[in-house]
């Protein structure tokens, strides 16, 4: 059995302006440097997907307000920093199918595990808001998909963008069949993540880390991670995938390493080996240093390969 990974092109046409962060290079140099190194991969287009799953995770109000929003030309702004462009729809889109297609084609046993390399992120859309370069919640239409199509009642969201997820929080804050675990950098954007947020069900686990945290720190603190996925003993875990707690990634302060995303995808996989049985989809969120992106996504996927073993 062998890696997927699910991406399409439709990402280039998500135009951001000028200047933003938020580029197609960013799943660009991620897609030419797996293509470069590996010839083992199943390689996979997102599938159309019935936009009820959408309207679960995000109010059907929201979700037709976005329809709307995609302009015919130029740029619409969602909020002062998520921008939308003609090309945005058919993007978002496949972002959200991307996962879909994922999580059948695990289930399907057409390959053991997957990474979806697509544009834009997701964590910071909230049930009612787009946020910090988000439209949809990729990885929570992901966990709701898991929910209703394949009755799974045991899923873990692991979050290690350096921001923290506050949209996946909220959606799942009161839903005991999904436990949302974040590393973040704190105080910082958005705002959310304190270790007092627990979820209704204890359910929700958030481990804020200083600006400047190094690999050995974070390294210590990940075992807070594992410990509460033990306990869990999830069926399913789902990436939420930010590289951008990168030493090098200008968006943020903390001082990891491009091999710690190895370690930490590794340590992982093994807490959950006996529960899980393979099944992983890996979503990418930020990482805005290119080089650092490219690095650090292939050190993760190399994780991810390994599993198969």
């Amino acid at each position: 059995m062998k890696t997927a990974i699910i991406t399409t092109d439709t990402y280039l046409n998500h135009n951001t302006g000028q200047g933003h962060p938020e580029s197609a290079d960013r799943v660009s140099v991620v897609i030419e440097n797996l293509k470069k190194k590996y010839k083992n991969f199943v390689w996979k287009k997102p599938k159309k997907f019935d936009s009820k799953y959408l309207k679960i995770t995000h109010n059907p109000n929201y979700v037709n307000e976005v329809e709307k929003s995609f302009p015919k030309k130029g740029l619409f702004f969602l909020d002062g920093d998520t921008i939308v462009s003609p090309g945005s729809k058919e993007a978002s889109s496949d972002a959200v199918g991307s996962i879909i297609s994922a999580i059948d084609g695990v289930q399907n046993k057409q390959f053991k595990n997957a990474f979806c390399a697509v544009r834009p992120p997701g964590h910071h859309a909230e049930k009612n808001k787009a946020m910090g370069f988000c439209i949809y919640n990729n990885v929570a239409v992901g966990a709701n998909y898991l929910i209703k199509k394949y009755k799974f009642k045991k899923i873990a969201i692991i979050d290690f963008d350096v921001h923290h997820g506050n949209g996946t929080q909220d959606i799942f804050y009161d839903n005991e069949k999904v436990l949302y675990i974040s590393t973040h950098q704190y105080p910082y954007y958005p705002g959310s993540g304190n270790n007092s947020e627990k979820g209704k069900h204890n359910n929700v686990l958030n481990i804020p880390l200083p600006a400047g945290t190094n690999s050995e720190e974070y390294l210590n603190a990940y075992e807070h991670v594992l410990k509460k996925l033990k306990q869990f003993a999830p069926e399913f875990i789902l990436f939420s995938a930010g590289f951008d707690a990168h030493k090098d990634d200008p968006l943020a302060q903390l001082q990891l390493k491009t091999e710690d995303f190895y370690d930490l995808t590794k340590r992982t996989l093994e807490i959950v080996k006996s529960t899980c049985k393979g099944n992983v989809v890996s979503i990418l969120e930020g990482g805005y240093d290119l080089n650092a992106l490219k690095e650090s996504t292939e050190m993760h996927i190399n994780a991810l390969l390994e599993d198969n073993d």
